[in-house]
């Protein structure tokens, strides 16, 4: 196949090719090479799917029409198992985000791109989905009903079973079908990309450029964009995607009649149903053929799990596909493939025993509850009674009592060693409270003073909220 490539190249330059060497393949069966001839050069691929080869250059063919930034193909084999394209370098985003240090904020060339790929990607699903050749779609043309089973069974093979996670395979089916329902609902005539990540978006010239969309099919634009922002390895920070996912929605609106409250409606089970992909994916390729690169995505895609649980609420009924994304969440052995540091939120919360002790539903479970009934109540006298903790003559009056102090002091000690465990183990959410009897003094000036301290750390984010006396 090699001399087959070469004859192509030859055939584009006039010239035989001199260096052929082999690129670092991707997740498919796939052999790409680059050819080179001085300051000629090209991008060879090898595929017996000819299908799929069919697919991705009648895609090409037609987004060159259309004016979109992808590869020209400069030629292909008269067999269909072999295609010449042009060569767009070795950068892609994600090489870019990569090599950003360590907790450094993402510079401001990279979110251009991250803009601009945003903004090409409605160019895709709408302008030139309008007149593309659906019948080139491989293996299916259309992301439906089928395709959606597909998917999730390949994460309950290939992830759930292979990573032992138990599930109730009656239960769990008969959520796909609930699940894929719901789905359903959303408009789904647009050109569906498929893979729009990072990995899969090179950059040349400080421009973006877009390849691998062999896999793509008609569908709903909500996907696509999902793929972009939970892209497990590029961990992108949460407010980043919230700012992309309104840049999108403005310019899906801009050339396609779109609700902006149907379009989020469905955006979360997108989001989800993407990452469950693409975790069949980390255990086909990681677990099952042995490749370990491939596991050090998944306490990624577990944080994100995690995220969308906190954040987001499905409006269909899922009870055990939301049980295995629970136990995917209190895993601490997923979080620890690779060198992943994803760093820890202590979300602190004040409450009134009166409405109830809060429980952690969206977290990892568990956490700590801190019962400050026993300490000075300040409430007791009128001239604090109308205020609370936040106030400082409250906090000044609890901050002058011993017991209080010393409280503290224990619990200062216990969240210490906890969050140092917590940190080793990637885990990324813990919940604490404190409460008392109206939570509006004592509960609240330790839950303010605990954050506080925990800041001063630097190595965790730290939330907090008051629930007072309902």
């Amino acid at each position: 196949m090699e001399n087959i490539l070469k004859d192509l190249f030859q055939e584009k330059f006039g010239v035989p090719a001199r260096d052929v060497a082999m690129l670092k393949g991707d997740g498919s069966d796939r052999k790409i090479f680059r050819l080179k001839r001085g300051a000629k050069s090209a991008i060879g691929v090898v595929n017996e799917d000819t299908k799929e080869n069919r697919a991705f250059i009648g895609f090409t063919r037609h987004f060159r029409r259309k004016k979109l930034p992808v590869p020209e193909i400069y030629a292909e084999s008269s067999k269909g198992g072999a295609y010449l394209e042009e060569d767009l370098g070795n950068v892609t985003l994600f090489s870019l985000l990569s090599a950003k240090p360590e907790g450094a904020p993402i510079p401001e060339s990279i979110l251009r791109l991250y803009r601009q790929a945003v903004k090409f990607l409605p160019l895709f699903q709408i302008r030139a989905g309008k007149t593309l050749n659906y019948s080139l779609c491989y293996p299916r043309a259309s992301f439906d009903a089928q395709s959606m089973l597909w998917d999730l069974n390949y994460f309950k093979y290939y992830f759930l079973t292979l990573a032992q996670i138990p599930f109730h395979e009656q239960a769990l089916e008969n959520d796909f079908r609930r699940f894929i329902q719901y789905l359903m609902g959303a408009d789904r005539r647009f050109f569906l990309y498929r893979d729009f990540q990072s990995r899969n978006i090179m950059v040349k010239n400080d421009s973006t450029y877009f390849i691998d969309y062999q896999g793509g099919r008609k569908g709903a634009l909500q996907y696509d964009i999902a793929s972009l922002l939970y892209d497990a390895k590029a961990d992108l920070p949460h407010e980043l995607r919230d700012e992309l996912l309104l840049r999108y929605v403005h310019e899906i609106r801009k050339t396609a009649r779109i609700s902006e409250e149907s379009f989020l409606r469905y955006y979360p089970g997108y989001v989800y149903i993407r990452i469950m992909q693409a975790m069949g994916a980390y255990g086909l390729r990681g677990f099952h053929q042995r490749k370990p690169h491939f596991l050090q995505s998944i306490p990624y895609a577990i944080r994100n799990i995690e995220r969308l649980l906190r954040t987001t609420i499905l409006p269909v009924d899922c009870p055990e596909l939301l049980s295995v994304f629970k136990t995917l969440v209190a895993s601490s052995r997923l979080r620890q493939f690779g060198e992943a540091r994803l760093g820890l939120t202590v979300r602190i919360q004040s409450f009134s025993y009166r409405g109830g002790v809060p429980a952690d539903e969206h977290g990892h479970g568990g956490g700590f509850v801190f019962d400050c009934r026993a300490l000075p109540n300040p409430g007791r006298l009128p001239r604090y009674a109308k205020m609370t903790g936040q106030d400082a003559p409250v906090a000044e009056f609890l901050k002058k009592e011993p017991a209080v102090r010393k409280f503290l002091s224990h619990a200062k000690a216990l969240l210490s060693g906890a969050i140092d465990n917590y940190k080793s183990r990637n885990f990324t959410d813990l919940f604490v409270a404190f409460g008392c009897t109206g939570g509006r003094h004592r509960s609240v000036y330790c839950a303010e003073t605990m954050a506080e301290f925990l800041r001063r750390r630097g190595d965790i984010a730290v939330e907090i909220s008051h629930r007072g006396e309902a």
